[in-house]
C-alpha cells in the first residue's frame, strides 16, 4: 500500500514543513516558547500546539475534553474556539514535553501516510464536523503547516523556506481565493480586470477578470488597461492574505496603480484565512 500519486505533493510539503518546525523548536530555551508570533494571540508554544493538534486530528485521535477560559480575547467565533482547544490544553506544557510530543506525532503521521491507500476523493471529517475530500484535507493541512512554519520563523528571527514545497501549495491555495476577493468582497466593477504582480522566491502574474454578471475568474493572460494593478513581494502577499499584517503596516511594500478605492478595497479584503 502507498499514497495515491495525487496526494504525494501534499505529503511531501507537510513533511518538509513539519521537519523544519521540529528543527526550529528543538534547541529553544523555555523562555523562547513564550515569544509572540504574527498569528493573533498565539505564542511559539501555541503555534506548535496547534500544529500538533492538527496532526492528531488527521490521525483520528479524540479531541481533548477541556473548557476554555473566558478571557481569550482573540477567540471570537466557533471556528476559533474549535482551534483553540488543542492550543489551550497545552499552554502549561514544558519545552521537553512539547518537543517530545511533536516528534511522536511526526513518527505516527509518517507511518499513517506510508500505509494510506485511500482514494483522493474519499470523504473525511474536517474541522467542526465539515465533510471534505481527503485531497482537500491534505492540501489545506500542507498549507496550514507551512504558514505556521513561517509564523515561527518570524517570531524566532529565522527566515527561510519561502520557496519550499509548502510555499507552492500556499500559492495555489491563496490564488484560488482571489476571484472571490476581487469580484465579491472588493466589488470590482463588472467587465473589468485586476492584475496581481508578485515577485520574490515565488513569482506569479495573474489577472482576475470580472464578467458582466460580476463573477470573477483567475487567468494567466495579462490584461490590457486593468482597473487596478497590485505589485508586491511574495512574503508580504502571504502575510496580508493570512491576516498577519494590515495593509497600513506594509504600505511601503505594496505598489498600486489604477482606481485607488478599488485597490484599497482589495487590500482590505485580501485576508482569506480564518
Amino acid at each position: 500500500m502507498s499514497l495515491h500519486p495525487t496526494l504525494q505533493p501534499y505529503a511531501d510539503a507537510w513533511t518538509h514543513s513539519i521537519e523544519a518546525i521540529s528543527q526550529l523548536v528543538q534547541p529553544l530555551a523555555e523562555a523562547d516558547w513564550n515569544r509572540r508570533t504574527p498569528c493573533p494571540g498565539w505564542s511559539v508554544r501555541d503555534v506548535v500546539s496547534h500544529v500538533i493538534g492538527l496532526d492528531c486530528e488527521m490521525l483520528g485521535d479524540p479531541r481533548p475534553i477541556h473548557s476554555l477560559p473566558r478571557d481569550l480575547f482573540h477567540v471570537t467565533n466557533d471556528h476559533q474556539r474549535y482551534m483553540e482547544m488543542q492550543v489551550d490544553v497545552r499552554r502549561h506544557h514544558t519545552a521537553p514535553e512539547m518537543t517530545s510530543e511533536l516528534e511522536y506525532v511526526i513518527i505516527r503521521r509518517n507511518r499513517q501516510l506510508r500505509n494510506d491507500a485511500r482514494d483522493p476523493g474519499t470523504k473525511v471529517r474536517g474541522p467542526l464536523g465539515a465533510e471534505l475530500t481527503l485531497e482537500e484535507s491534505m492540501r489545506r493541512h500542507a498549507f496550514d503547516v507551512w504558514v505556521h512554519e513561517q509564523d515561527l520563523r518570524t517570531a524566532l528571527g529565522r527566515p527561510g523556506n519561502l520557496d519550499s514545497p509548502g510555499a507552492h501549495i500556499a500559492r495555489d491555495v491563496l490564488l484560488a481565493e482571489l476571484p472571490r476577493v476581487v469580484a465579491e468582497d472588493a466589488q470590482a466593477p463588472r467587465s473589468s480586470a485586476v492584475v496581481f504582480d508578485v515577485h520574490g522566491p515565488v513569482e506569479f502574474l495573474r489577472t482576475i477578470r470580472v464578467d458582466i454578471q460580476g463573477r470573477g475568474t483567475l487567468e494567466t493572460a495579462p490584461a490590457l488597461g486593468p482597473a487596478a494593478t497590485l505589485t508586491l513581494d511574495w512574503e508580504t502577499y502571504v502575510r496580508l492574505a493570512c491576516g498577519r499584517v494590515t495593509p497600513e503596516t506594509v504600505a511601503d511594500r505594496v505598489k498600486t496603480e489604477g482606481d485607488p478605492e478599488l485597490t484599497a478595497a482589495i487590500l482590505r479584503n485580501l485576508t482569506v484565512t480564518k
